[in-house]
C-alpha cells in the first residue's frame, strides 16, 4: 500500500509557524527572558533554521511585534465596521470594544506589547518598530474616526490604562486604587 504524499512545509508556512510560536514565547518570557532555542523547540523544528528565517532573536522579536500591529489593525477595522454610527465618539468606541475583546482572547499581544515597551527602553531597533507600528495605528484611528488629536490621545491612553489594569490584576483588587484605575474598563 503506497504511503499518501507528504506535503513539506514552504518556508513561508515555517515562519508562520515561528511567529505564532514565538509570539507566544516572548508574551510569556519577555525579549530578555527568550531564547531562539526555546522558540524553535517549540516550534519543532531546529535552531538553525530559526536563523535561516530570521537573522537573529532581535529580527525574530521586530518581526513579532510587527505582527502585533497587524492583528491589532485587523481589529481596529472589524470595530470601525460594527461601529453603529460615524460619530467620532462611536467609531473610537467601537474601536475600544473590539480590542479588549483581543486582548482578553489573545493574551499574548497584550503581553509582547508590554515586554516590548521594556525592551525599547534600551534597544533601538524595538523602540523603532513601536514607533512605526504606533504611528501607523495613530494615523489610522485618526482617519477612520475623524477624531480629533485630543481623542484620539486620550484613546491612546484609555487603552495604554487597560494594559495597566489587566496586568496588575487590579478589576480583582477590592481597595480604592483599584477601583479608581479600573471604573470604566470592560474586561472580558
Amino acid at each position: 500500500m503506497p504511503s499518501p504524499e507528504r506535503r513539506l512545509s514552504t518556508a513561508d508556512e515555517r515562519r508562520e509557524t515561528v511567529l505564532r510560536t514565538a509570539l507566544g514565547a516572548f508574551g510569556t518570557k519577555g525579549y530578555y527572558g527568550t531564547t531562539t532555542g526555546e522558540v524553535a523547540k517549540a516550534a519543532g523544528i531546529s535552531q538553525a533554521y530559526v536563523y535561516r528565517l530570521f537573522p537573529d532573536k532581535e529580527a525574530l522579536f521586530v518581526a513579532v511585534v510587527e505582527r502585533c500591529f497587524d492583528r491589532i489593525r485587523e481589529s481596529l477595522a472589524d470595530g470601525v465596521a460594527q461601529a453603529r454610527g460615524s460619530a467620532p465618539e462611536t467609531v473610537l468606541h467601537a474601536m475600544a470594544e473590539v480590542y479588549a475583546r483581543l486582548i482578553a482572547e489573545e493574551n499574548a499581544l497584550l503581553l509582547v506589547q508590554m515586554h516590548a515597551q521594556c525592551a525599547a527602553i534600551s534597544e533601538p531597533a524595538v523602540r523603532e518598530v513601536l514607533q512605526r507600528g504606533y504611528a501607523r495605528t495613530v494615523e489610522y484611528v485618526r482617519g477612520v474616526s475623524g477624531a480629533t488629536e485630543a481623542q484620539v490621545q486620550e484613546f491612546f491612553a484609555r487603552g495604554m490604562l487597560c494594559h495597566l489594569v489587566v496586568a496588575v490584576d487590579a478589576a480583582d483588587v477590592d481597595a480604592p486604587w483599584a477601583r479608581i484605575l479600573s471604573a470604566g474598563i470592560r474586561h472580558y
